[in-house]
């Protein structure tokens, strides 16, 4: 896999902010905070997921999507995979490959699987990283270089493997404070010259490297609990965002992107906003 080409393939993409044509998304059905796996739920356990507010502000989410012309999969849902609404970490789509991940956690083992059987059915073929840990929330697309972030659930062994497998990209392994989860939850690329970040997980050094390609967009401690950073560009400088998030979007719309706020509050209780809840498979 030296070269990826370009065509009317299936599956395409090589940002983070091309314009999304297709996507695949899971309903949060049986979201529940079961065995907590991260801080956000840590805060939130005791309060629980109202699943009724949850399915519907997913599918406000979806509706959204749809009215800027991007297709929608739905994945099939299992009560033995209460994560399954963070559908980016199952896997990611590099040109026309589509990588499945190898979940860290137990609570999430056996969700790509429901991913490969869709894939199968369609006839999509598919690069498996089963030999590695990682997972989609880590890895962040522009052109040819890719960010992987060295966290409790992505190691240095994919990194490598992928550094390998890719030998035509730049993979960057970007450390961060593991209490956040996964990369996209402190560093965000929105196009090809702005960034969000939350400096405080992040090293200097790479805080210097991302400042040195992007227009830097930062968050506020409160932000990144709600998630900030994890927006979904949809192409034409357009981006879903939580409302709660005030700041984030300001500075957004004032450097000229259209924010169009949707608010999934009750989902992001369980550690995940829009980035977390989407796995492009056709941008362009």
């Amino acid at each position: 896999m030296n070269e990826i080409p370009r065509s009317s393939s299936k599956t395409y993409c090589m940002s983070e902010y091309d314009t999304l044509k297709k996507v695949i998304l899971c309903q949060p059905q049986y979201m529940t905070i079961r065995e907590v796996i991260n801080e956000t739920q840590k805060e939130f356990k005791d309060v629980g997921i109202h699943i009724e507010k949850a399915l519907e502000q997913h599918a406000q989410f979806v509706n959204t999507l749809k009215e800027h012309n991007v297709e929608v999969i739905l994945l099939p849902y299992h009560k033995k995979y209460p994560e399954q609404v963070f559908t980016r970490d199952i896997g990611f789509t590099l040109g026309q490959t589509i990588f499945v991940a190898k979940m860290a956690h137990d609570a999430r083992k056996g969700e790509e699987e429901v991913l490969k059987q869709w894939l199968d059915d369609e006839e999509i073929s598919y690069y498996n990283l089963q030999e590695d840990m990682i997972e989609g929330g880590d890895v962040i697309i522009d052109g040819n270089t890719i960010y992987v972030g060295l966290s409790n659930r992505t190691n240095q062994q994919a990194v490598n493997h992928l550094s390998n497998l890719l030998n035509q990209f730049d993979v960057k392994a970007i450390p961060f404070k593991a209490k956040y989860l996964h990369l996209d939850c402190v560093f965000n690329v929105v196009s090809s010259d702005v960034a969000i970040i939350f400096r405080e997980a992040l090293t200097k050094e790479d805080i210097d490297l991302f400042a040195s390609r992007y227009e830097l967009i930062d968050v506020s401690e409160e932000e990144q609990f709600t998630l900030g950073t994890n927006v979904l560009s949809i192409g034409d400088k357009k981006i879903l965002s939580l409302p709660v998030n005030k700041n984030v979007n300001k500075q957004l719309r004032n450097k000229g992107f259209q924010v169009i706020e949707v608010d999934i509050t009750e989902i992001i209780k369980s550690g995940g906003s829009f980035r977390c809840c989407t796995l492009p498979i056709l941008r362009g």
